[in-house]
């Protein structure tokens, strides 16, 4: 979940080191470091509580210079955000070194180490790795075999980036449950636990595997793998410019992803949607003989992508009458699951990376699954590499904590899914050539949609002020008020909460009096007469009702009833999509106005890549 950025060259590092810290502190901002081996020879060190910012003034006052160094922006696991607890942490004789991820057996070590008369300054699992590092080159004199031993004995998930003081010329890195990549340059080489980090410097890349060590210096790169072979990794040119993660005209990039939904949209659906069909060879080659014998769909995910496989299953079992289930991957990890015959296995994941799903990957690659398919927006992330199948969502860089274009990008991916299940399970040209053209017109609502950010803005004034809010909808819908309520509580710190519709009067209606505003989403579909009677029971107890809703339901403002209509025909295949948008504008604008840290939200990192 943390940053990491490295670099070898012959030039000072510091500013790759720093501008990579920055573009990666969407991944941790609890506290920052770096650390270089500076003209003396030694290892020198910096690091500081709180934002990159922190850091960027720190070295301003004390400037820090070298051809060697690694930096690291953090995300607390172990130990309470502290400068003794930022990385670096640097052991006896100048080894530093920076972490991602949890190291599960840190305690006995740090136990076994303390009895050897190492010191410890911090709380961190990290700093355990150092002294163990330390430990090994006293019997082993070299800094990649010390890394080597080291690692054999650690349990858990990292990504390492070791340098020492008396090898000042390279980089060892280590990778075991958590990404980190190589960026190559001209007689200069770069390492870092995401491609964005380096894309000032660089678009090649080569993407370390499972086990791996590699050795990097200015001029070449060794990798071993875990048996020991050395590998020669392929090198791979990204398609991302260094300019798509800036915010450009915007003050916050989660605003700005939320305008850059249309376009994300679109490029996700472009080349595999086209004259009424979806080419089903989108997913790669073995969907054509895969989708017809699939009798039963597994979806697993975390947080939003829960979300968008709940919406999922609802269409996957009326449109392609296969049974599906949507799990929370953390749960699923750790059950005893039935794998019900011909079962196709989902992961959803904006990184790629995220610990638990990809855990709940593996395992299921070990059981009787017909095929696993990833829905992921990083195609080099062990996600994609790993799965049978493979649905790119093609949103682009998205640096926002609080997730929006890939979201909606993952809708669309998985209404492509749904397209393709339903053709292979009997579904006739003329509902695909229906289901296809409602997808293509999804870009045009979504901005039709956004032209309604002031009125909304509007409407936030209102939310300025409450501690409690609750988000209803039914069917597809219900997931929607779900995600609605996540992004409300993520960036504003509003708690807020959802509900199926229906089940206001088993519970959530004591909560409603004037004080608790409640969200609903209300499009013009076969739910709607229901939602009416729900939203009647809330008027009944004196709830503010605020309603985004289609201009055709009948549903019109009064006392206690706020209105903000939608676009007109958005149909139920499309209304997860475009209703969407204004529960992320409203989240937005709340959030906004109470002053709170839009696309850093506190105890909130963007890749989650622990469990």
């Amino acid at each position: 979940m943390c940053g990491i950025v490295g670099a070898v060259a012959g030039r000072d590092v510091v500013p790759v080191l720093m501008e990579g810290l920055r573009r990666l502190e969407y991944r941790g901002y609890d506290s920052a470091g770096l650390a270089v081996v500076n003209g003396d020879g030694n290892v020198a060190r910096t690091r500081t509580v709180g934002k990159v910012k922190a850091l960027q003034e720190a070295l301003q006052e004390a400037p820090l210079h070298g051809a060697t160094g690694i930096a690291h922006t953090r995300w607390a696991t172990h130990g309470v955000p502290s400068e003794r607890n930022a990385h670096p942490h640097v052991s006896r004789d100048g080894i530093a070194i920076v972490h991602n991820g949890i190291i599960e057996n840190h305690e006995e070590l740090r136990a076994e180490l303390t009895k050897q008369g190492y010191e410890f300054t911090s709380e961190t699992d990290t700093e355990v790795i150092a002294h163990r590092i330390h430990y090994h080159m006293g019997t082993l004199g070299d800094l990649f075999k010390a890394v080597r031993a080291t690692v054999a004995e650690l349990e858990g998930a990292y990504a390492l980036v070791v340098l020492s003081e008396a090898e000042p010329d390279r980089l060892i890195l280590a990778r075991m449950g958590c990404p980190v990549v190589i960026g190559l340059g001209e007689q200069e080489n770069f390492v870092a636990s995401d491609v964005a980090a380096l894309l000032p410097v660089t678009r090649r890349f080569q993407f370390l595997e499972e086990g791996d060590i590699a050795e990097v210096r200015r001029e070449t790169v060794r990798v071993v793998d875990a048996e020991g072979n050395t590998v020669v990794r392929e090198t791979r040119e990204s398609e991302l410019s260094a300019e798509a993660a800036e915010k450009g005209q915007y003050p916050h990039f989660m605003l700005k992803e939320i305008y850059e939904q249309a376009r994300a949209v679109a490029n996700t659906l472009q080349e595999r949607v086209a004259n009424g069909r979806l080419l089903e060879a989108a997913f790669g080659p073995k969907a054509v003989v895969v989708f017809p014998r699939v009798e039963y769909v597994r979806i697993v995910a975390c947080g939003t992508s829960y979300h968008a496989g709940v919406v999922a299953q609802y269409f996957i079992e009326q449109l392609c009458r296969v049974p599906c289930r949507v799990e929370i991957a953390s749960e699923y990890r750790y059950r005893n699951a039935v794998v019900p015959k011909n079962s196709l296995f989902v992961t959803i994941s904006q990184s790629g990376e995220t610990a638990d799903t990809l855990a709940a990957l593996r395992l299921a690659k070990q059981g009787s699954y017909l095929a696993t398919l990833a829905i992921c927006n990083a195609p080099e992330s062990s996600l994609v590499r790993e799965s049978d199948l493979v649905m790119l969502t093609r949103a682009g860089p998205e640096i926002g904590v609080a997730s929006t274009k890939a979201f909606t990008t993952q809708l669309a991916a998985l209404a492509m899914l749904v397209v393709a299940l339903a053709k292979s399970h009997g579904g006739d040209a003329e509902r695909e050539r229906g289901l296809v053209s409602r997808l293509i017109e999804l870009p045009g609502l979504i901005d039709k949609t956004l032209a309604l950010d002031g009125a909304i803005r509007e409407l936030a004034t209102r939310f300025v002020d409450k501690r409690h809010a609750l988000f209803l909808g039914r069917g597809a819908l219900y997931p929607i008020a779900l995600e609605g309520a996540l992004k409300l509580k993520e960036i504003s710190y509003i708690h807020a909460e959802a509900y199926a519709a229906g089940e206001l009067k088993h519970g959530p209606l004591a909560l409603v009096d004037a004080d608790m505003p409640v969200i609903a989403v209300a499009p013009n579909n076969d739910l709607l007469e229901k939602l009416k009677s729900n939203l009647m029971e809330v008027r009944a107890r004196g709830g503010e009702l605020y309603v985004f809703a289609d201009p055709d339901s009948g549903i019109e403002p009064s006392d206690g009833v706020h209105v903000i209509h939608l676009p007109r025909h958005v149909s139920y295949f499309q209304a997860p999509v475009v209703y969407t948008v204004p529960l992320q504008l409203l989240a937005y604008h709340v959030a906004i106005l109470r002053g709170t840290d839009v696309d850093q939200p506190r105890n909130l990192a963007k890749s989650v890549t622990v469990e």
